[in-house]
């Protein structure tokens, strides 16, 4: 298994060093730079010229390649454009909120969805398998953005019940770590539901169609047969079997919701990596947005080798040597 892992984490550092390179690549091919947001009508060449050798721009690009990679190999990712700050800064300050929003969104997505699967697969063609069956075609294709209005609207304006945007009141004093948690997850819960929907989705389906498979099987047949009860049949024994197509799933989905994350934090307000990424973009801010790109593919590297790891969790036939 060791031996696995390091092979496993080898294996992504040319991934990374190619991901690098083509998103290098394809900020060079975009039209225009950084300096095109200080630009002055009265400026003259000379000036944007002392402006471009500011930003470090005025040189080629495999110079300007070789200088970061050679800093990111020490930890050094540059400065913002237009923070005026270490990149390693700025993403330090707003990579907490996405991550708290993530990681609650996808624990909605599988405390529902996975139980729904299971629901929908033993009650096949029930009102119960319908009714969920349209649940899961609305979660999977309404928009974000549309669900999020929704939710504002009904739970914020006219209920009130929860903050229209931000990720915590100003004025707000907790007593003690408790209260402050609470708050926090106050302002959470709508963009996690509306972050999280999809997924909510997307893990009921493939829990259905994998529990349809395995309750099918000739040996779940014959636990039923022997008298086995079907509780006992269906989540000690149809469930962990029909969990490796829902493990893949979870290690695409991990990094899927730093890229949902944009949407969601621009409809609440929430000061996190989607905004962030899409303020990089806008501002042409290149040393932002590769630490932001490179970011994303570690995370999903890194999703992809622990769904690896589960797979031997779940199925004692698969083994790593």
């Amino acid at each position: 298994m060791h031996s696995y892992i390091i092979r496993r984490i080898l294996q992504m550092i040319p991934v990374l060093f190619i991901i690098i390179i083509m998103v290098f690549a394809l900020i060079e091919l975009a039209p225009g730079d950084a300096t095109g947001n200080f630009i002055d009508p009265r400026m003259r060449a000379d000036d944007r010229a002392q402006l471009a050798e500011r930003f470090g721009l005025n040189e080629p690009v495999h110079v300007r390649f070789v200088r970061w990679i050679t800093a990111a190999a020490q930890g050094d990712f540059g400065r913002s454009f237009q923070y005026r700050r270490p990149v390693t800064t700025v993403i330090g300050g707003m990579v907490a909120p996405t991550l708290a929003l993530s990681s609650l969104a996808l624990i909605i997505s599988m405390l529902v969805g996975i139980p729904a699967g299971i629901i929908s697969a033993t009650r096949q063609y029930s009102v119960a398998d319908n009714s969920l069956t349209v649940f899961s075609l609305l979660g999977l294709s309404m928009p974000a953005f549309f669900f999020g209005l929704i939710l504002l609207r009904v739970f914020s304006v006219w209920l009130g019940w929860f903050p229209l945007f931000g990720l915590a009141d100003m004025t707000y004093q907790p007593a003690n770590w408790f209260f402050w948690l609470i708050h926090r997850l106050h302002h959470l819960a709508l963009p996690a539901i509306v972050l999280g929907l999809g997924g909510t989705a997307t893990f009921m389906r493939y829990t259905r169609s994998s529990m349809l498979e395995v309750i099918k099987s000739d040996y779940i047949r014959t636990a039923r047969a022997k008298g086995v009860k079907e509780k006992v049949v269906i989540y000690r024994h149809a469930f962990r079997n029909a969990l490796i197509p829902v493990i893949t799933m979870l290690g695409f989905w991990i990094p899927s919701l730093i890229g949902g994350a944009v949407l969601t934090e621009s409809i609440f307000q929430i000061p996190g990596m989607g905004r962030l990424a899409v303020d990089a973009v806008g501002f042409r801010d290149n040393p932002l947005i590769i630490a932001i790109t490179v970011m994303i593919a570690a995370i999903t590297l890194v999703s992809m080798l622990l769904a690896d790891l589960l797979y031997a969790v779940v199925d004692p036939r698969v083994r790593y040597e």
